[in-house]
């Protein structure tokens, strides 16, 4: 019991920092008129939380399960996969986005590829019948509701010309599709490190330097980057960065507590859209009344739709086999050692 309440603990964490990310993100972008230089600021951020911290505890104290090439390989996957979402988001807010919508487009599609990208490493795809159709269904209506009913936070801005649109929506895409694959990734490789919890945030932060901060620095000059380094713009991406890693570690700690990315994750992404409405109405000063009811209940459909594919996902996960016995980690006769424990249905750390 003690676990499930870690669990949904874990889940409210990565919820809030995840749906306060979007916002943070945006003003951090505005503010530098670019969209590499909040970029580097998220990497940067990352790597003190996800690296350099964690680097730390392990030197003072260690902790259980171990290195293997597998685990990093996949949590280094996790990490890029992050890194290249955050990437897609930052993209579709300089193509003219805005948080109130893009955030729950990418909230929303995200759990279906979470669940598309469980079936296959799970080599379950006969078991997505009506219920994950029926919630694909619902997240297109969803997303097609909101894009068309979406608020204008600023209405004295000009309006994007349809071809940013489409880039609005490619961005948001390849963010759809790198997040909903964050999960089941990052699951893999904590499961192949045997349950250690800082050493794939380890692989994760570093794979956020090198995306996030080495390559985008490289070319600010190539790419003859117009924007400018803004101490307001580097602390409101610093903090957006700061909530993406604090999230991060959320997921870990949630699967650390027995969830797995069938029941975290679309839990996760069904809430973080509340949180960035709600975030986004407060930062910039817009009234609940000026947002459509059926942009409302657009943004309604996806938890719906969210426990759908939960379902269906609940039914295709099976046992990884990079750890079959489920081993639990415990102290004997004075050494460390791991005891094989088969427990039902969820794995116990």
């Amino acid at each position: 019991m003690l676990q499930f309440f870690g669990m949904l603990a874990a889940i409210a964490l990565t919820a809030i920092c995840w749906g306060m990310y979007g916002p943070a993100l945006h003003f951090g972008r505005e503010a530098m008129h670019s969209p590499l230089r909040p970029f580097v600021c998220v990497g940067l951020a990352y790597f003190v939380i996800a690296v350099l911290i964690p680097l730390v505890l392990l030197s003072r104290g260690g902790e259980r399960g171990g290195w293997s090439t597998k685990g990093v390989v996949w949590s280094l996957l996790a990490g890029s996969a992050g890194a290249a979402g955050a990437l897609g988001v930052i993209l579709a807010l300089t193509f003219g986005g805005q948080p109130i919508y893009v955030m729950p487009l990418v909230f929303g599609g995200a759990p279906v590829v979470n669940t598309l990208l469980t079936a296959a490493m799970s080599r379950a795809f006969d078991q997505l019948k009506a219920p994950f159709l029926a919630g694909l269904i619902l997240v297109i209506t969803g997303a097609v509701t909101v894009l068309v009913f979406k608020p204008q936070m600023q209405p004295h801005a000009a309006l994007p010309t349809p071809e940013r649109f489409v880039e609005v929506l490619l961005s948001v895409a390849m963010a759809i599709f790198c997040w909903g694959a964050y999960g089941p990734v990052l699951h893999r490789g904590q499961a192949a490190m045997a349950g250690s919890r800082l050493r794939p945030l380890i692989c994760i932060g570093a794979a956020y330097f090198l995306i996030a901060v080495l390559v985008p620095l490289v070319l600010l000059v190539p790419l003859e980057d117009r924007g400018t380094w803004d101490i307001s713009g580097g602390v409101w991406s610093l903090g957006a960065g700061t909530l993406g890693a604090i999230g991060a570690l959320g997921t870990i700690l949630a699967f650390t507590c027995g969830g797995k990315p069938f029941t975290v994750m679309p839990v996760v992404f069904g809430l973080a859209p509340v949180i960035n409405t709600l975030t986004t109405l407060w930062l910039s000063h817009t009234r609940a009344a000026d947002m459509s009811p059926f942009f409302v209940a657009g943004m309604l459909s996806w938890p719906l739709a969210q426990q759908l594919c939960w379902c269906v996902g609940h039914g295709v996960t099976r046992p990884l086999r990079s750890w079959p016995l489920r081993q639990k980690y415990e102290h004997h006769a004075g050494h460390e050692c791991y005891v094989p424990r088969v427990f039902p249905n969820h794995w116990m750390w």
